[in-house]
């Protein structure tokens, strides 16, 4: 059936509205700011704020802490929001893929939902008018500033219509509901245990770190670094940040076969998250576990 000139006329407005999305800058202060983007910008100062008392709150315990935070929470992040729930890159029992999206949760990047949602849109609408946190928006918005700006993000991609995996399973909803509450158990916890030292150093420093190098994939890896796949996008491998990132900086090899668990494909590409799942499989926890093929391999080569 169709359309009547008052309907064309509504969709083309519709089109044209979002390919103005891609057309202009984002300004950051010359917007209405949503209740949601205030409480991320507060929760990012008040970490940050938390690292400039660090170093008056130095000891050696804390310091420990600081790493203790940084890896358990950026695992949660690579091997379960990532890897495991974004990608279904391989699969675990459930109590165990529930606790290590818990630890992905005290990273403070936000409920499993809205991370893997996010993620999603940015492999559906890499590097385009619509990807979420889009290079060609500048280093510092794909940085960054894209995080308080969830009206952009809606503009872009829309609502969450593509975690309905997720959205069933009463876990990750009630994390999505209760995410801020979690948050403040942690550092009421750090705080109990070890006072402002474990708090500055834990809260602070371990969280600022690892939200800087799991940032740091979506801007500096589509920006500098080397390719070795035919990818559509500007994704690059930046091979002194695998070990900070525990393997996800090989961002060209996961550009090119976004299912893999594996995202050092060479052996000497240094990727923790994978060890950990090889290991998983190898003691019969991980089933299901995604490789490329060579001949997924050789199509997708550079050089052949």
């Amino acid at each position: 059936m169709s359309m009547s000139s008052s309907e064309e006329e509504n969709h083309r407005k519709s089109v044209e509205d979002k390919a103005e999305i891609g057309r202009r800058k984002r300004a950051i202060w010359e917007r209405k700011w949503k209740r949601l983007d205030i409480v991320k910008a507060f929760a990012s100062l008040f970490v940050h704020f938390l690292c400039l008392l660090a170093p008056f709150n130095f000891t050696w315990p804390a310091l420990r802490v600081a790493l203790l935070v940084y890896t358990v929470g950026g695992l949660g992040i690579t091997v379960s929001y990532h890897r495991n729930l974004a990608h279904r890159s391989f699969k675990v029992p459930k109590w165990l893929e529930y606790l290590f999206a818990y630890c992905g949760l005290l990273a403070i990047q936000g409920d499993p939902i809205d991370w893997v949602s996010t993620h999603r849109y940015h492999h559906q609408f890499t590097d385009s008018d619509r990807d979420p946190h889009s290079p060609n928006e500048g280093f510092w918005f794909s940085h960054l500033l894209w995080l308080f700006d969830t009206g952009y993000l809606v503009e872009k991609c829309g609502r969450k219509t593509n975690v309905e995996d997720l959205k069933r399973q009463w876990y990750y909803k009630f994390l999505q509901r209760t995410v801020l509450y979690h948050i403040l158990a942690f550092g009421f916890l750090l705080y109990y245990l070890g006072g402002l030292s474990f708090l500055t150093w834990g809260m602070g420093i371990g969280v600022a770190m690892e939200h800087h190098v799991t940032c740091l994939i979506n801007s500096l890896c589509h920006i500098w670094g080397s390719r070795t796949w035919k990818t559509n996008d500007t994704s690059r491998n930046v091979w002194w940040l695998s070990v900070f990132s525990f393997g996800e900086s090989w961002h060209n090899n996961h550009h090119a076969f976004e299912s893999s668990a594996r995202q050092g494909l060479e052996w000497w590409q240094i990727d923790i998250s994978w060890y950990i799942v090889r290991f998983l499989e190898i003691i019969g926890l991980a089933t299901d576990v995604k490789l490329p093929s060579e001949s997924q391999r050789r199509r997708m080569a550079l050089v052949r």
